[in-house]
């Protein structure tokens, strides 16, 4: 089956066209929504996260305090290796599962770490939603309530912008308004079902 990769730097608008594809039908993986389901309380990677760094990684309710663990990774790239060898696998092996049952025509695998995380190997071609880096600052700290700093730190540790326009195979641009996005993403819908009625 079809499986695009759509990906994007924080505040890219990652969402909003994944939104789009899911109201067309299609089916949506979220790499995103699987990474918090495996730190679930008592799932095997929260159990690592808390014989790691005790209490302090947690909310009074046992979920991750996400904050505190981010800040933590970014401050740290040894940490963030740490956490990304409990996460990684298990998310990938839930995100296989979730494609495979797919009943659409294709599927999208939404992922923020596409090419870092190589879950674009799970993919046959991949979807950049693309804004430059102001643009991002100013949406990811608009809706997160970071400040500019924190997310100047999360986009230098992801790959960097030229980086993915190069991997990409499709790029739609995100600098103005949904409407201006959906305009692109309808003519790529119609291709990706051709591409999958093909194969």
């Amino acid at each position: 089956m079809l499986v695009v990769g759509l990906t994007g730097g924080i505040g890219s608008g990652k969402t909003a066209a994944s939104d789009y594809f899911a109201s067309l039908g299609i089916t949506v993986v979220d790499a995103d929504v699987v990474a918090r389901e495996v730190v679930e309380p008592h799932q095997p990677a929260w159990q690592a996260i808390l014989e790691r760094y005790g209490a302090q990684a947690f909310l009074c309710d046992q979920s991750l305090d996400r904050a505190w663990l981010r800040a933590k990774v970014f401050a740290d790239p040894n940490e963030r290796i740490w956490l990304e060898q409990q996460t990684h696998p298990r998310i990938r092996e839930r995100l296989i599962q979730q494609l495979q049952n797919s009943k659409s025509a294709y599927a999208i695998l939404v992922s923020p770490l596409l090419f870092e995380s190589g879950q674009s190997a799970l993919v046959q071609r991949t979807l950049l939603v693309d804004v430059p880096t102001d643009i991002q600052v100013t949406r990811a700290s608009s809706r997160d309530g970071n400040d500019e700093e924190q997310i100047r730190r999360i986009i230098a540790a992801q790959m960097s912008r030229e980086d993915r326009r190069a991997k990409a195979t499709d790029i739609v641009d995100n600098s103005t308004d949904l409407g201006s996005l959906y305009q692109q993403l309808l003519p790529l819908h119609q291709y990706y079902l051709e591409l999958a009625n093909a194969s």
